[in-house]
C-alpha cells in the first residue's frame, strides 16, 4: 500500500516527466513547481526543496559553460577545425575521421550541444571546400559530439550528476578518465561503422546538396562593385614611409589607396595588428594592408621602395581577424544627411573608412570626401571588427545591414590561447590525481580563466544555460523525495525481483536500455537524475559492481543517437543536414547496439574480473 508521502512524489515525478516531455512549459519553469510541489506536498522541508541549488553538480556544471566559452573565446575550438580543413585534403576518410575525432577531443571539456555549434560551420566549410553531400558529414559530427560526453568525468552532465549518486551512497566515486576507455572504445567503433555503412545509408556518395551560404568580405568587394587589388607591402629600412603618420601620407587623396591595416612589433616582441587610424606611426619592418587598383599600388610601392609580400589565405585571415567590412545605410533622421564625409569627419569620428557609397543601384568610388550624402546611401565602411559593432548601437544615424560571415570566424583574445590551454592542464590534472575535489579544481580553473580574462567578465554570466541549471535545481531534490519515501527502494527491489538470479551483464544490459529508452524523450540529465539512484542501489543490493551499474547508466545517457528529441545536438544538425526521424532510426540503432557492447565489454573488464 502506497503511503500519502510516496504517491505525492510519483504524482509529482510523472507530472514533470510529462512537462518536460510535451515541452508545454520551458525546463526551468519545471524545475521550479517540483520545488514548490515538494515543499507544499510536505514531502521534503523547505531547505531540502532548495538542496539542489548548492549541489556539487550544479556548481560544476555551471562552472563548465564559462570553460566552454573561454575554449571558443581564445581561438582553440577554431584552430583544430582550421588543422581538419588544412590536413584532411579531400580524403572523405581522413576527414570523417578528423571531424569526428576532433569533436570527441574538444567536447570532453565542454557541453555536446557547444562541441557541435562550433563544429557545424567548419563541417559545412569542409563539405563545400570537397565539394562532399553534408549530409554524409553532420550526422557523423553529431555522433561524435555525443560521444564526446562519454570522454571524462566533466564532459556532460550525466556523468556528473551519476558520480554524485556515487558519493552520496557512500561508495568509491569514478575518476575524471574512468570514462575515457569506454568514450575511445565507442568513437572507434562508430567512425569504422560511419565509413563502412553509416555515411551511405544518409546519402550516396556522389550527391550533393546546395546550402546557402552568408557574404564574405570578397563577396561584399564585389557586390559594391570595387574590382581592386588586396596587396601586403613591408617597409624596409631607408624607406620614406618610416617616422610618417597615416594621416599625414594621405593614400587617399594621393594615390587612390586605402590602408586598411597595419601590422607592427610589439616593443620587439611579437607581430601585433591593429586597425589604421590617422595618428598611427609608420615603422620600418612593418606590415600594411592596402586596397586598390594594380596600377596605383604599384605607383606606391615604386615611390617608397616598398617590398610585395605574397598574400596567402592564411595571412589575409589574420589580417581579418583585426579589421572587416560592413554595410550601413542611412537613416531619414541622420544627421549626416547632406554632408559630405570630410564635413563630418567620418573617419575620426566613427574610427572607420568609407570604401564607397552605393546610390540607386550604382557603387561611387572615387573623391568619396567630398559627396554629400542621401538619405538611402548605403556605406561600405572598413575598420576594426569593435568600431564596426559600435555603429549598431547608434541607430540614429544608420542601420547596420550586412556583416560578412568573416566576422563568425574572428577570435577575440587570440593571445590567451596558451594560457586557457595550460589552466586546463592544471584543472585536469588536479581532477585526475585526486588532490582537490573535483568542484573545487573547476571553481579554481574557473575563476582563473575569468581573472586573467580568457573569458569576457561581461558575458559569463550570458554563457551559462540557466534554464538547464534551474531544471537540474529543481529536480535533483526529486531523487532525494524517492529515496527518503522510499519509493527508489521499491523500485529496485522490483527490478531485482525480475533480474535476481539473471547474472551481471543482463542486468547492466537492463539499465543501459532503460536508459537508453527514456532518452529517447528526455534529456541525458533527466534521465540519469531518474535511472542511476535505482541503478546503484540495485548493484550494492545484489553485490554487482556500483560503479558498473553507474558507468552503464551514464554511457546510454549519453548514447542517445536514435532519436532526434532526446539531445540539442540532433535538432542542430538537423536542418542544415536534411535529415529525417527515420534517418536517426536506421543509422542511430546500430550505434546504440555497439555502444551496448563496448559498456559490458569493459564494465567487465574493469569492475567485474
Amino acid at each position: 500500500m502506497l503511503s500519502y508521502d510516496m504517491a505525492a512524489t510519483l504524482m509529482i515525478l510523472a507530472g514533470a516527466v510529462i512537462l518536460l516531455v510535451t515541452e508545454v512549459l520551458r525546463n526551468d519553469v519545471v524545475g521550479i513547481l517540483v520545488i514548490l510541489a515538494l515543499a507544499l506536498s510536505g514531502v521534503l522541508t523547505i531547505e531540502e526543496s532548495l538542496s539542489g541549488f548548492s549541489s556539487t553538480t550544479v556548481i560544476i556544471i555551471s562552472c563548465m559553460f564559462i570553460v566552454g566559452k573561454a575554449i571558443i573565446h581564445t581561438g582553440i575550438a577554431q584552430r583544430v577545425g582550421d588543422a581538419i580543413i588544412r590536413r584532411g585534403g579531400r580524403n572523405e576518410t581522413r576527414l570523417l575521421t578528423m571531424i569526428m575525432g576532433a569533436a570527441a577531443t574538444v567536447g570532453a571539456f565542454m557541453s555536446s550541444t557547444a562541441t557541435a555549434a562550433i563544429f557545424i560551420p567548419i563541417t559545412l566549410s569542409v563539405a563545400e571546400k570537397t565539394h562532399i553531400n553534408p549530409k554524409r558529414l553532420l550526422m557523423p559530427l553529431a555522433v561524435a559530439s555525443l560521444i564526446s560526453g562519454m570522454m571524462t568525468l566533466v564532459a556532460t552532465t550525466p556523468n556528473i550528476i551519476v558520480n554524485g549518486i556515487l558519493r552520496e551512497r557512500g561508495v568509491e566515486v569514478l575518476g575524471f578518465f574512468s570514462f575515457t576507455p569506454f568514450g575511445v572504445l565507442i568513437l572507434l567503433l562508430a567512425i569504422g561503422f560511419m565509413l563502412l555503412f553509416g555515411q551511405n545509408m544518409l546519402a550516396s556518395k556522389d550527391s550533393r546538396i546546395e546550402h546557402k551560404k552568408g557574404l564574405s568580405i570578397d563577396d561584399l568587394l564585389r557586390h559594391h562593385e570595387i574590382n581592386k587589388c588586396q596587396y601586403l607591402l613591408r617597409i624596409p629600412e631607408g624607406s620614406s614611409l618610416v617616422d610618417r603618420s597615416v594621416a599625414r601620407m594621405q593614400l587617399s587623396a594621393r594615390y587612390g589607396i586605402t590602408l586598411l591595416a597595419v601590422e607592427s612589433t610589439d616593443h620587439g616582441r611579437k607581430r601585433v595588428i591593429a586597425a589604421a587610424k590617422p595618428e598611427m606611426v609608420l615603422e620600418a619592418g612593418d606590415l600594411l594592408m592596402l586596397i586598390g587598383t594594380e596600377a596605383q599600388l604599384e605607383a606606391f610601392i615604386e615611390a617608397f621602395s616598398l617590398e610585395k609580400i605574397s598574400a596567402s589565405a592564411t595571412r589575409r585571415r589574420s589580417f581579418f581577424q583585426v579589421v572587416g567590412l560592413a554595410e550601413v545605410m542611412l537613416n531619414p533622421e541622420s544627421s549626416l544627411i547632406g554632408k559630405s564625409l570630410k564635413e563630418t569627419l567620418f573617419q575620426t569620428t566613427f574610427q572607420s573608412m568609407v570604401l564607397g557609397i552605393r546610390r540607386k543601384g550604382k557603387t561611387l568610388t572615387e573623391d568619396l570626401a567630398d559627396i554629400p550624402l542621401k538619405f538611402g546611401d548605403v556605406l561600405l565602411v572598413c575598420g576594426a571588427w569593435a568600431d564596426i559593432l559600435r555603429m549598431e548601437r547608434n541607430k540614429s544615424q544608420y542601420l547596420l545591414l550586412t556583416l560578412p560571415q568573416d566576422y563568425k570566424e574572428v577570435i577575440p583574445a587570440p593571445q590567451k590561447e596558451k594560457l586557457t590551454l595550460a589552466i586546463m592542464g592544471v584543472m585536469v590534472a588536479l581532477m585526475a590525481s585526486g588532490l582537490l575535489p573535483p568542484v573545487t579544481a573547476i571553481l579554481a580553473a574557473t575563476a582563473a580563466l575569468v581573472l586573467v580574462h580568457c573569458v569576457p567578465k561581461s558575458s559569463i554570466y550570458e554563457v551559462v544555460d540557466w534554464q538547464t541549471i534551474v531544471m537540474l535545481a529543481g529536480i535533483l531534490p526529486l531523487v532525494l523525495a524517492l529515496q527518503k519515501t522510499g519509493v527508489l527502494s521499491l523500485a529496485s527491489d522490483g527490478v531485482i525481483s525480475i533480474l535476481a538470479g539473471s547474472g551481471p551483464f543482463p542486468i547492466l544490459a537492463s539499465l543501459f536500455l532503460l536508459a537508453a529508452i527514456l532518452g529517447f524523450f528526455l534529456s541525458g540529465s533527466a534521465v540519469a537524475i531518474l535511472v542511476a539512484p535505482m541503478a546503484v542501489d540495485i548493484g550494492l543490493k545484489l553485490g554487482i559492481s556500483p560503479q558498473a551499474c553507474a558507468m552503464s547508466v551514464a554511457i546510454a545517457s549519453s548514447a542517445v543517437f536514435v532519436s532526434p528529441l532526446g539531445s540539442a545536438v540532433h535538432l542542430l544538425v538537423r536542418d542544415p543536414g536534411g535529415y529525417t526521424n527515420k534517418d536517426y532510426a536506421k543509422v542511430g540503432a546500430p550505434l546504440l547496439g555497439l555502444a551496448l557492447l563496448a559498456t559490458l565489454l569493459l564494465c567487465w573488464f574493469f569492475y567485474l574480473r
